[in-house]
């Protein structure tokens, strides 16, 4: 098969190192893979086996707004028809809004838009005036197109959070290669701490509420130290330096490989207040390694729910959240119970063939 998968950049989030694993896998089943972005900004390693276009110079952003999103469009079309020449596509797959309108807008064929995240929870998050102006913009989108729910709580949240009924969505959870993780989990890394460490792995922004952990960590009393993946910022250190921690967490920046860090944590944790499907959980539980997350929406429910419903604690709510950190580093939840079957990389790439098979507007 010949597959599209664009995105807007390829910098340091969950979402965009997902999109490159189910590139990966397609291709390695034998498809030929087209990795298009609409700037071509890169921060993951990239499998060298993919093919990927972008439509800036390397380095280069693209212009945002209604302008920069009808360039971004034409640019897209006109390289897409270029990659017909000798064959059409029979998938095109885009994710994350921005990229998603784009897609849209360049009237792709056989285009099924992935939604990586609870977009009602992350309107809930904005002023009213301006929740309201992008709920309509999602309804203008995604009503009546073909999306891909990363979670039975993605895709819940978008028949009734968002209200689209007219529209046809599968849930594809995202693929996890068990193997390749503990492989990459044991490459040296010699910035690691020497001493116990509890991790939390994401970027900063107010969805993953670094504030909660934070005010969580100031009441946890064991001797150990909190590790922050994510890039250094002046309102993330400030935030640590106004509860008096800086003695206390590491910030140790974008990691391309995190599995040894994670691997070697005493305990994961996630704050979030809503994600689609949390995949550091996923990848801490196939390295075994000890989960603590908020009960959002949506995802961790649905990983941790049936063998671990200790490590769920409810949104903002500091003490809980501290309170189930020091009850995990006591006494170690059995997260190797945790079943990921339902996330092998070969059902998910069967998944996704399916959505090629079953052609413009075909059930899948």
């Amino acid at each position: 098969m010949k597959i599209a998968l664009v995105t807007s950049n390829l910098r340091g989030g969950g979402a965009e190192k997902v999109f490159l694993r189910i590139a990966s896998l397609l291709s390695a089943r034998e498809h030929e893979v087209h990795v298009i972005l609409l700037e071509h900004l890169v921060d993951h390693a990239v499998d060298p086996a993919l093919t990927v276009h972008g439509l800036t110079a390397p380095g280069q952003p693209c212009r945002k707004g209604f302008i920069g999103k009808r360039v971004a469009a034409w640019r897209l079309r006109r390289l897409v028809r270029r990659l017909e020449r000798d064959g059409a596509f029979d998938l095109i797959i885009s994710t994350l809004p921005f990229a998603d309108e784009v897609a849209a807008l360049a009237g792709l064929p056989r285009l099924w838009h992935r939604i990586a995240n609870t977009l009602s929870a992350e309107l809930r998050r904005l002023p009213a005036e301006k929740a309201r102006r992008r709920r309509e913009r999602y309804r203008r989108l995604y009503d009546g197109a073909k999306l891909v729910a990363v979670s039975d709580g993605v895709a819940r949240d978008l028949r009734e959070g968002l209200g689209l009924d007219r529209t046809q969505i599968v849930r594809i959870y995202n693929p996890l290669d068990v193997d390749a993780l503990r492989e990459l989990a044991q490459a040296p890394q010699p910035e690691i701490p020497d001493r116990p460490y509890v991790i939390h792995v994401g970027r900063f922004a107010g969805q993953k509420r670094h504030d909660l952990l934070l005010d969580a960590w100031q009441r946890v009393r064991a001797d150990m130290i909190l590790v922050l993946l994510t890039q250094p910022e002046p309102a993330l250190q400030a935030m640590i330096a106004e509860r008096g921690l800086n003695d206390r967490v590491l910030i140790a920046g974008f990691q391309p490989n995190p599995y040894p860090w994670i691997a070697r944590a005493q305990l994961l944790v996630l704050s979030s207040d809503h994600e689609g499907m949390p995949n550091v959980i996923l990848e801490a539980a196939a390295l075994h390694t000890p989960v603590v997350s908020t009960d959002c929406p949506s995802g961790p429910r649905e990983i941790l729910g049936g063998a671990c419903p200790e490590c769920l604690v409810p949104m903002n709510d500091a003490t809980a959240l501290a309170e189930a950190i020091e009850s995990a580093l006591q006494r170690r939840p059995a997260i190797e119970n945790v079943d990921l079957s339902a996330f092998h990389a070969a059902s998910v790439a069967q998944a996704y063939e399916r959505l090629a098979t079953a052609g413009d507007g075909g059930m899948v």
